[in-house]
């Protein structure tokens, strides 16, 4: 691709986040998504690949009849209550609605269909892009009018969400559909706390973010797309796999690492509130994506492949890791002694 396009359709997406998560008007927020929408999908089908057209085709569909659904939704509410503000979301069938859009913009169950089909169709930097900036501004507008939201709808997608995340993900081979089911449970585990601590959703969307590109920035070097493949990088990099596995297991939510901090904390929430019930169950269903996890660890380090002695063997790849995995792979695996500070700042 043209480095002139790209940073063209880089500097859009910055563009149709920063305007969404900075507006208060529903048409503001609309046209940033749109932005969006339309950045992204020349870095789906950039590779010509026909899976690479089908997965941007595909994205473009749901987003387009997503976005029709939040615009429906907010000329809803503005012909019944003449409010355009993205915090007054009084009416229910609006509210109704903008939950459906959104849950279709981030992948929640049940409109998941379409985002392990996109990813598994895209670059790892654009399924990187797809699990975590593009998530970013559908959130946002999940906080701005979560006190209007339905909580025994909100609380069911999650348990759901959680529960397919977990089961899906047990017999995928290729690695970005993998993560496509995990972003999908994680998303369940944001969405059940999101009515009681809107600043604890975003809290964890920030800690998964910083996991999921410690992730895929690191099988982006190692330029594994396969678990068959994964486990031949071990010879390459052995360093960057055992942090692959780290992280891996922090996504898994495993103490003492940082991927325990917040599910921990969504626990305690849901207790505090009397959610006694929805909590052991999401706990329970976290041990479905557990397993996932530690097949990937398990490949990442522990497998090694089977080595015929005529077969030549693969050297150390001289190019030294990224600054920028090093940095999300410390924070991936280290910040729950500053679980304090980060509470503070919760």
């Amino acid at each position: 691709m043209n480095p002139y396009a790209k940073l063209t359709f880089s500097l859009s997406l910055v563009l149709g986040t920063t305007i969404t998560i900075s507006s208060n008007h529903w048409m503001a927020a609309w046209t940033g998504l749109e932005i969006n929408t339309l950045a992204v999908i020349p870095l789906i089908s950039k590779s010509h690949h026909p899976r690479a057209i089908e997965a941007a085709i595909k994205y473009f569909l749901v987003q387009a009849a997503a976005s029709t659904l939040l615009l429906f939704s907010s000329m809803i509410n503005a012909w019944h209550t003449g409010q355009w503000d993205i915090t007054q979301l009084n009416h229910p069938t609006s509210s109704l609605l903008l939950t459906t859009a959104i849950a279709m913009k981030l992948g929640l169950v049940p409109f998941h269909f379409w985002f392990p089909e996109v990813l598994q169709g895209s670059p790892l930097t654009t399924a990187l892009l797809l699990s975590t900036l593009m998530k970013f501004p559908p959130i946002t507008i999940l906080l701005l009018t979560s006190h209007s939201l339905d909580p025994t709808l909100l609380t069911t997608m999650a348990i759901a969400s959680a529960a397919l995340g977990g089961w899906m993900g047990l017999n995928q081979t290729q690695i970005r559909k993998v993560l496509a089911f995990s972003s999908i449970s994680h998303l369940g585990w944001m969405c059940i706390v999101l009515i009681y601590n809107p600043k604890l959703t975003l809290a964890t969307f920030y800690i998964y973010c910083t996991m999921t590109g410690a992730i895929f920035l690191t099988l982006n070097t190692t330029k594994s797309f396969k678990l068959s493949t994964m486990m031949t990088s071990w010879t390459k990099t052995p360093v960057l796999n055992t942090t692959l596995m780290m992280t891996l297991l922090s996504l898994a939510g495993l103490p003492p690492l940082t991927g325990f901090l917040p599910k921990w904390l969504i626990i305690q929430e849901l207790s505090k509130q009397e959610m006694t019930a929805p909590a052991t169950i999401i706990a329970i269903l976290s041990l479905l994506s557990l397993f996932f996890y530690l097949r990937l660890a398990y490949y990442s380090t522990i497998t090694l492949p089977p080595n015929p002695t005529n077969l030549m063997k693969q050297w150390h790849a001289n190019k030294p890791a990224s600054t920028l995995i090093a940095a999300l792979s410390s924070m991936s695996t280290l910040l729950l002694p500053l679980s304090p500070m980060i509470l503070a700042l919760i």
